[in-house]
């Protein structure tokens, strides 16, 4: 099953090794569904559960927290 993920990179992640696990996720039954590389380095993904392990323990990458909606409230 696949789940909806934000996956940002470290600061010393190259564009060809972001692209790398970009491609990584698609033919691993993924599908990256935005590239955020003006904003951060990284990208939001549908991601199969197998390959989403072994993301988690890559070095490269800084975090990967689940995608959804959020929302502000002004005070």
């Amino acid at each position: 099953m696949s789940q909806k993920y934000i996956v940002v990179f470290k600061e010393h992640a190259t564009q060809d090794q972001i692209d790398e696990y970009a491609n990584k996720v698609n033919t691993s039954g993924g599908s990256v569904t935005n590239r955020y590389d003006n904003v951060l380095k990284g990208f939001a993904a549908a991601i199969p559960d197998t390959f989403l392990q072994s993301l988690q323990g890559e070095d490269i990458i800084d975090y990967i927290e689940p995608d959804g909606v959020v929302t502000t409230c002004a005070q």
